[in-house]
């Protein structure tokens, strides 16, 4: 085989293999699938698994509470109370979500009383703040947006 006809026969492989990728990618957005009718609630679930995901566990009395403030106000959304309890709700989910991260963290790497009181004091001051902020917009909040916090706690548990 000369050089020339080698080349000629490598170029040919090159120029036919887009064309191929082509053909197949044509085909494959031919068949895929419409998109179904999903709900607000199941599309945040599939949203929500289908990245990787991190979760903290929180204490059974949390849950309770959680389960308790998301049932009254799925019940009834316009009681003036709800805006309040869903806030104070997060405080207390981030509270928990800051322990277990990072808190929980130290302890179990046994970095010694006074590293884990320094990110104590540290924690505790990120807390009050973030708190504070989901406070000031929650309260805020009109039903349908206090809804969608409900829906996306709900998603998390």
């Amino acid at each position: 085989m000369t050089a020339k006809k080698a080349t000629s026969d490598v170029s040919s492989k090159r120029t036919s293999k887009p064309a191929a990728k082509a053909a197949v990618a044509t085909r494959a957005k031919a068949t895929k699938p419409a998109k179904s009718n999903l709900d607000a609630r199941t599309e945040s679930t599939v949203a929500a698994t289908a990245e990787p995901s991190m979760r903290f566990y929180y204490s059974k009395a949390l849950q309770k509470k959680a389960y308790t403030v998301l049932d009254a106000l799925e019940r009834e959304p316009d009681h003036p109370k709800h805006s309040k309890a869903v806030a104070d709700l997060v405080s207390e989910l981030i509270e928990a979500g800051m322990d277990y991260y990072f808190l929980r963290a130290l302890k179990l790497a046994k970095v010694g009383f006074i590293a884990e009181q320094s990110a104590r004091l540290g924690v505790s001051a990120a807390v009050k703040l973030i708190s504070s902020l989901s406070q000031k917009y929650i309260v805020d909040m009109e039903k349908n947006q206090l809804l969608v916090i409900a829906r996306h706690i709900r998603s998390c548990t």
